[in-house]
């Protein structure tokens, strides 16, 4: 087996299309890129063209533990390291990262067919944000002096875990991968992420410019299928940690597997995110808010989208209407146009799911589909997966499009009468990520906030995560936070207690 050390360019590069091909064919284990162990590679395909842009290394149980085992073993020596070094450390990479935020951007938008401008560059730059955030909390891993006998000193310590098994979705995946791998590294861990395989490049990119700085073998990256890549990530012996963020379906496997090692699981599930807007709401603010809630410039696929809306009954046809008008002034095209707001669905497969929900709303007796913006009229993007947004109404409470998450640019908006019914509305769902609520009156507002069953409420904003908000979410919406120094101490060390009999 053959390394290639160096086979990107160390200079952010304006070329995604050379850059994606620089990255062909390779993991990133121990400190080098290398090739898959059984040389076997898959396509990445550019969504808004149907074009392959590079092949990913598709890696096996033979590269997982090639990883895990590099990680263990640099793991040993970066614990030593003094937290306050290893944060300055991971600070420094997200530097780094900083210079390469338009390369990355152009990247992700490349792979994935999100837009550059609306959102690829946005995640580029959340993502060092969230390393910057981490990097300055090595001095927080701190113990407690515990009071149990003067003649007995009792303390707690905090230390790492090991080797954290890290997989990652495609939707936004330099940032989840970020709010995984940068408390982990902080805390002492060493990490093997596995990437999705829809957008394997830019997380790729990112590690090999972060262990420009990091000691080799404590950030590695694997790219390849859940089944022949993933689960044997998850159920390697020494692996000691799992973190996860995908389907509630993969969930409930990866948590059966790190049950059966007692080890601890970090999940994030999904949502079905409610967004309930009263009559007495700044009307211009909560339209603007909405568009930004419904995550159309991401296509929908994202878990903290507002896919169900409810609508105080005074306001509900004009909020429609200002809804439909705002959506039909988004531009649907190149990903890497300055001008789109909107790009494609990720893959074929998604795409399919997608227009079956629509399919089966607009069959639906009653409802409406209101059909938003405008497919792109170039001919080179004649075979990229785009699809118009579309706001539903009519629908009843118990339709799927209303109950399952769709993950694609679709919403249901509903009128409401009574807060107490739009409550109970609201909180009927098996997900419980996020939710948010507009109205001018903070009493009811809190009232409420406390009374949703999620993880995340905002009132008056849907902002999406953000470094140093606790970010998680209840029921079938998964385990554990992410995103705050409370994510790092307990989902990344444990707590060991020392004492010393000094009589």
């Amino acid at each position: 087996m053959l390394d290639r050390p160096h086979p990107t360019p160390a200079a952010p590069s304006t070329d995604p299309f050379a850059l994606a091909k620089a990255l062909s064919g390779v993991h990133f284990i121990g400190g080098a890129y290398v090739p898959a162990r059984s040389g076997k590679t898959f396509a990445v395909v550019n969504p808004a063209t149907g074009a392959e842009v590079a092949r990913a290394a598709e890696g096996d149980a033979a590269d997982v533990d090639a990883a895990v085992q590099n990680a263990a073993k640099a793991q040993k020596e970066w614990a030593k390291v003094p937290a306050r070094k290893r944060g300055a450390m991971v600070h420094q990479c997200a530097q780094l990262l900083k210079e390469h935020v338009d390369e990355l951007g152009r990247l992700i938008a490349l792979e994935t067919g999100k837009a550059l401008r609306t959102e690829s560059r946005v995640e580029a730059n959340v993502v060092a944000d969230v390393f910057e955030f981490f990097g300055g909390l090595g001095s927080e891993l701190k113990g407690e002096s515990v009071p149990f006998d003067p003649k007995v000193l009792s303390v707690t310590v905090r230390e790492p875990l090991g080797v954290v098994g890290a997989i990652i979705p495609w939707n936004v995946p330099m940032l989840l991968m970020a709010l995984k791998v940068a408390p982990a590294l902080v805390a002492g861990n060493a990490v093997v992420v596995k990437s999705a395989e829809e957008a394997p490049l830019a997380v790729l990119r990112i590690c090999e410019i972060m262990n420009r700085v990091l000691p080799p073998g404590v950030f590695n990256m694997v790219s390849g299928f859940g089944p022949e890549c993933g689960a044997p990530l998850v159920m390697h012996p020494k692996v000691r940690k799992v973190t996860f963020t995908g389907s509630v379906e993969t969930g409930k496997i990866v948590a059966r597997a790190a049950a059966e090692k007692l080890i601890p699981v970090t999940l994030e599930l999904g949502g079905k995110s409610p967004m309930i807007v009263f009559a007495d709401c700044d009307f211009d603010k909560t339209v603007s808010g909405a568009l930004t809630s419904m995550r159309f410039t991401r296509q929908g696929q994202s878990c903290t989208a507002a896919s169900r809306i409810y609508v105080e009954r005074p306001i509900f046809d004009r909020f429609v209407q200002a809804m439909k008008d705002a959506v039909n002034k988004m531009v649907m095209g190149d990903p890497l146009d300055e001008k789109t707001d909107i790009g494609t669905i990720v893959s074929e497969g998604q795409l399919e799911k997608v227009k079956a929900y629509i399919a089966e709303g607009t069959a639906t007796p009653g409802a409406t589909a209101h059909v938003c913006s405008a497919m792109p009229s170039d001919p080179a993007l004649k075979k990229g997966l785009f699809i118009q947004p579309v706001i539903f109404t009519g629908l009843t409470k118990d339709s799927r499009l209303v109950k399952e998450e769709i993950f694609g640019p679709v919403t249901v908006i509903q009128a409401f009468d009574d807060p107490e019914a739009v409550l109970a509305d609201a909180n009927d769902s098996d997900y419980g990520l996020a939710a948010s609520l507009w109205t001018n009156n903070l009493k009811v507002g809190l009232d409420l906030a406390h009374r949703l069953e999620a993880g995340l409420v905002q009132i008056n904003q849907n902002l999406v995560v953000q470094a140093n908000l606790s970010y998680g979410g209840v029921k079938s919406s998964g385990l554990g936070k992410e995103a705050s120094l409370e994510a790092m101490l307990e989902h990344f060390t444990h707590k060991k207690t020392i004492m010393v009999n000094m009589a």
